[in-house]
Parts: structure tokens; C-alpha cells; sequence
């Protein structure tokens, strides 16, 4: 597997580096022991940085040459709330939080190919290094956008690497189009009114009215949109009642949304507030819809798409670098910087998934043997993207 000599010389301290992180995890918008790991890191490097941006955000730029072309480079800083399972040297020492996602990977991976350029400084121009917080729910990447990220920083294009279990090791995908789905959150609040549970006909039963809701709320994706329009609602959460013998007065129903296209968003919050309004009026219910739109689906430009796809074959070789995937229904905020500049989002292959190393499974755990192959990505990215002149 030809990865980059001199980053596999460093393997072992990119290793290091990732357990690290991987032992002191910190969720959205907290990550300010990462964020000094980082620059510190950066500036051991010799690469100038800057702070501060969303709140725990670091960015690292290097410019060498004199070229005026740009590059940006994305890597997520944060972790779950989520309590750890393992039990080997680097499992996290704060309870209730864990790198569940392999954004410490991530993070490592990108540190690795920065700390590759600053010494090898093969390219022409200027790549931003973008450690962002907050992936997880809470939209750090847009956060970024807002506070002047590429106004501070202007790139040509963008683009992000996700970790992907049950993915061999070794491997890659990228594709232009769709990567990642829309994700947005419902809560649905009905209220009726309570009374005691021997004398329904006294009251008016919110949690008969909720159940109803969430049955028929599954024909949206049955029969509102088209059978080849990908749509997933699901109803997480019902919150109701506190004991066995009262019915209450309210239920709150919660969940969220998934589509590829605005369009098919548009339908799915129509028919919810629709499907909501008239199963509550038939029972005797009132009925509130808080529809939240938080991250918008993961589209790869196309001309981007296959620069990344074969860079990624020079890495591992062609048949191991799949152009055609089904795209996922999870949600990523890379997708706010898709939306500001063309790029792409790819996965790398983890490993098997045995012993619950799934995405945001307590016993998950990053694969260090794909650190230099992600690493050698993404500097060969660079050197590719902004070549010196002949």
C-alpha cells in the first residue's frame, strides 16, 4: 500500500497523538483541551493559526510559494455523550463523553499530513487546515461560515474525510452527488385533556391521538413522496405521564428527518404539519409542530468528486476506491461548506465492525492503521491540487 514514506515514519507518533485525544474527549462547542493539543501541534510545525472561530475552532494555514491558489482541508475536533465500553489504555477519562465518531482520528490524520507539508513544503500556494468543533448535532461547521471562515481564509474548494466501518482497510469512496443525507428534528406537542384512567369518556386521550401520529406519519415516506425519492421519518421519542392510573393532559412526540433533495424536505414538513393538524382536530386535541431544519444533505461537486477518487487510487490502487455507494442517510455539517465552495466528502475504510466498532457505539474505537493512509491523502491532495511549477 503506497503511503507517503515519510508519513508512515511517523505512524507511531500519530498514534500516540490519537490516543491521546481519544482519552480526554469533549463534546460541541467544550473542545478547548483539543483545540490547544492542535495548535500547539501547528505551531511545532512551523504553520500559522488562528483561533477562536465557532468558539473552539482552529485553523492552520501554510503558504509556500508564491502562488494565489487555495486550498481547504476539514477535520472535526468532537465528541458523543455517550459513556464509554472499552477498557484499553487510551478509553476516555471523561465519564459520559467518548470519541464514538473517530473525529480523533480525524484529527490526527489531518495533523499528520500538515506536519508532511510544512516539512516537505512540495506544493505551490496556500492550504488551510480546518479543525472544526461541533459536528454532532450542533452545527459547528455553519457556526464557522457565519463567523467569516472563508472570508478569513478563501479557498478554491473544500474537503472532508469520514472514517467508515465495515469498510475494508485500505480502501475509499467518494462519488460525485449526494454522500449524506438532510437531517432534520420534529418535536410534536399534543395536548387533550387529562383525567382519570377508569373515566376516559371524562377527558380527552393525547396519548391515543399521539399514537395515531406516528403511525400515519410513516405514509409520508410510504405514500407522499415518489417510491425512487429516498425519505426516512422517525419517531425517536414520546414523552407522557408520570403514573398508571391518570391519563395526562399533553404527550410530546420527538424525531427527525431524512431526504437528499430540498424538495422532498419541503414535502416531508408539509405533510407532517397536515397529517399532525387533522388527526388531532378529529380526536379533540390541539396540536404544535416545531420542524428544525439543521443540517442540509452532503453534495459533492462533481469536478471535485473525481480529483479526490483518484488521488485516493494512487493511494491504494484503483479497485479499492469505490466511485459508485449508496449514500447514507446520517447527516453531516460539512454540508454548510459544500454549500459555500465547491468540494467533496469521501470515506475511509476502517475495518471490521466486530465487537461493536460501529459509529457511535460504546465500544467503537478508531483504526491507528489507517492513520498514514488518510494522512498520504491528504497530502498528495495538496501537492495535487496546487503543484509546483514545472
Amino acid at each position: 500500500m503506497p503511503v507517503i514514506n515519510r508519513i508512515a515514519e511517523f505512524h507511531a507518533e500519530m498514534t500516540e497523538w490519537r490516543h491521546d485525544i481519544h482519552a480526554h474527549p469533549e463534546t460541541a462547542f467544550e473542545e478547548e483541551r483539543t483545540a490547544e493539543v492542535v495548535a500547539k501541534r501547528l505551531e511545532g510545525f512551523g504553520i500559522q493559526i488562528h483561533r477562536g472561530l465557532a468558539k473552539t475552532g482552529v485553523v492552520g494555514s501554510l503558504k509556500v510559494g508564491s502562488g494565489s491558489r487555495a486550498i481547504g482541508l476539514r477535520a472535526d475536533m468532537d465528541a458523543l455523550h455517550i459513556h464509554e465500553a472499552n477498557s484499553f489504555g487510551h478509553a476516555s477519562q471523561n465519564p459520559g463523553r467518548m470519541h464514538a465518531c473517530g473525529h480523533d482520528g480525524h484529527t490526527t490524520m489531518l495533523l499528520g499530513a500538515a506536519k508532511y507539508l510544512a516539512e516537505t513544503k512540495n506544493f505551490d500556494g496556500t492550504v488551510h487546515f480546518i479543525f472544526q468543533p461541533a459536528e454532532e448535532n450542533e452545527g459547528g461547521g455553519r457556526v464557522m461560515i457565519e463567523d467569516g471562515l472563508f472570508e478569513k481564509f478563501p479557498v478554491e474548494a473544500v474537503f472532508g474525510l469520514h472514517n467508515w466501518p465495515g469498510m475494508d482497510i485500505g480502501t475509499f469512496a467518494v462519488m460525485p452527488g449526494p454522500m449524506m443525507a438532510s437531517f432534520d428534528i420534529f418535536e410534536i406537542t399534543v395536548t387533550g385533556k387529562g383525567c382519570h384512567a377508569a373515566m376516559p369518556n371524562m377527558g380527552v386521550d393525547p396519548i391515543v391521538t399521539g399514537a395515531q401520529i406516528v403511525t400515519a406519519l410513516q405514509t409520508i415516506a410510504s405514500r407522499s413522496t415518489h417510491p425512487l425519492e429516498a425519505a426516512v421519518v422517525s419517531v425517536t421519542q414520546i414523552h407522557a405521564g408520570d403514573t398508571w392510573n391518570v391519563i395526562p393532559n399533553s404527550v410530546v412526540l420527538r424525531g427527525t428527518t431524512r431526504s437528499f433533495k430540498p424538495e422532498v424536505q419541503d414535502l416531508i414538513e408539509s405533510r407532517m404539519r397536515a397529517i399532525c393538524k387533522g388527526i388531532a382536530e378529529a380526536a379533540g386535541c390541539t396540536v404544535d409542530v416545531r420542524y428544525e431544519r439543521r443540517y442540509p444533505p452532503t453534495v459533492n461537486s462533481a469536478p471535485e468528486a473525481v480529483m479526490a477518487a483518484d488521488i485516493m487510487a494512487e493511494i491504494v490502487g484503483d479497485k479499492n476506491v469505490h466511485r459508485q455507494v449508496t449514500p447514507t442517510m446520517g447527516g453531516e455539517d460539512f454540508a454548510f461548506m459544500l454549500q459555500a465552495k465547491p468540494g467533496a466528502y469521501g470515506w475511509i475504510g476502517n475495518g471490521p465492525t466486530e465487537g461493536g466498532c460501529l459509529l457511535h457505539n460504546p465500544n467503537y474505537d478508531f483504526n491507528d492503521q489507517i492513520l498514514p493512509i488518510g494522512a498520504s491523502y491528504w497530502a498528495r491532495l495538496v501537492e495535487t491540487y496546487l503543484p509546483k511549477a514545472a
